[in-house]
């Protein structure tokens, strides 16, 4: 595996006015995750805003140390990494962010957004780092010119291939998408979706995605990791957990997803209430307080995380 998160906990302490007169309390963002991805896999990520997918791509790009649990990094794990480790690492795990008009900077021209990853030191003069730009920028189906440059002179689709530019120009294993394509036009999003799946076949890239775009995590996603509160409910092949969802909450959440055809009928689940407070969650499973299916045991007994049916992993009572 190219990249493995084993039990990963990332808790904040509560500050401020909201700590006043209170024991130490702290956010639970993120409790007990486990997710792996491999070469040439997509792990999609889906969940509500506030079920800690955030906080999970941050510790994955060390944005954020964990509190408890390892992330590994071909077999190695990050927390024992030397800064030598940390660059390495640092140029194969890249990022693309959800909005390309705000992660470019105006002031830089194309050359030095795609080039900044690249320090010509160590024998990397500036002449090779202008030719891996423009590699990068062909990569992307951008031309070789567009690198004089900047941003403001480009469209949403093509702004978006330049941050996908940037992050293929240290020629990385891995790439954390967020919400890569929710900030374009309908239009736009299925050229850039079939750019990432075209890049993945031609370079052996990994991805993890980020995003709320249900449809296009199941154009893009190998396997699907549905989050909750800080918690996984469910994991499985892509295709398999969209027939056939395990948990009550990614069955609600798929009910809310546009159908693949417009003359496809499916009933609405409408949950109730909202996603808990991660400083003080529910007993049991965290999802019984909203749950269409709930048991007497729900509200005292946490489910067990365990394998249901052969690759298809949830953490639910009902099985």
């Amino acid at each position: 595996m190219i990249l493995e998160a084993v039990d990963l906990k990332k808790y904040f302490p509560v500050t401020g006015a909201l700590a006043l007169g209170r024991a130490q309390t702290w956010i639970r963002a993120v409790d007990g995750v486990s997710v792996q991805v491999g070469e040439g896999e997509t792990l999609g990520i889906v969940g509500e805003s506030g079920s800690g997918k955030t906080t999970l791509a941050k510790l994955f790009l060390l944005l954020e140390r964990p509190t408890a649990g390892s992330l590994r990094f071909d077999g190695k794990d990050v927390a024992t990494f030397g800064r030598a480790d940390v660059r390495r690492y640092r140029r194969s795990v890249q990022a693309v962010f959800q909005d390309p008009f705000s992660s470019l900077d105006p002031r830089m021209r194309v050359e030095q957004i795609v080039g900044e990853p690249l320090i010509p030191e160590n024998g990397v003069t500036r002449a090779m780092v202008r030719d891996r730009v423009r590699e990068s920028l062909e990569l992307v189906g951008l031309r070789r010119d567009s690198a004089s440059l900047y941003p403001h002179e480009f469209s949403g689709g093509q702004r978006q291939r330049i941050a996908i530019a940037r992050a293929l120009v240290t020629t990385p294993k891995f790439i954390l998408l967020d919400e890569p394509v929710s900030a374009l036009d309908v239009s736009i999003r299925a050229q850039i979706l079939n750019l990432l799946k075209r890049l993945q076949d031609q370079l052996g890239l990994a991805y993890i995605m980020i995003s709320h775009d249900l449809a296009a995590a199941r154009y893009l996603a190998t396997r699907l990791a549905v989050m909750y509160c800080g918690k996984l409910v469910e994991t499985g092949a892509c295709e398999a957990v969209y027939t056939e969802p395990l948990h009550p909450y990614t069955e609600a959440l798929l009910s809310a997803a546009l159908p693949l055809h417009p003359s496809a009928r499916r009933q609405r689940i409408i949950l109730k209430g909202e996603i808990p407070n991660p400083t003080n969650p529910p007993s049991g499973c965290r999802f019984h307080p909203r749950c269409h299916r709930v048991l007497a045991e729900c509200s005292s007994v946490e489910p067990a995380w365990r394998e249901v049916k052969p690759g298809r992993f949830a953490a639910c009572h009902l099985h």
